[in-house]
């Protein structure tokens, strides 16, 4: 038999050439296709947080218990970078 890529020689019952490494038969299934998500939402996620984040920061100067406020702007901006960072690990 001869291999459909390269055409050397090889045996009948070959599974694959020796040679190149290609399948000598077609493969039984096919396999899922990929879905693309849409970065947008994440993003606008992101940026909804940090802004949010800013404001609350911005209302700390004028409040009268500033460190609840600065808390929450702190916790804001530690979830957007988390999320941020999920969503670029997760794209390689």
């Amino acid at each position: 038999m001869l291999c459909r890529h390269c055409g050397t020689e090889i045996a009948d019952k070959a599974i694959i050439c020796y040679r190149c490494g290609a399948s000598t038969t077609d493969p039984v299934r096919q396999p899922a296709p990929l879905r693309r998500r849409n970065p947008v939402f994440s993003f606008f996620l992101v940026a909804l947080l940090l802004l949010l984040a800013l404001f609350m920061g911005y209302a700390s100067q004028t409040a009268a218990d500033p460190g609840r406020l600065q808390t929450v702007a702190g916790v804001l901006v530690g979830a957007a970078l988390v999320l941020l960072i999920v969503r670029i690990v997760r794209r390689r």
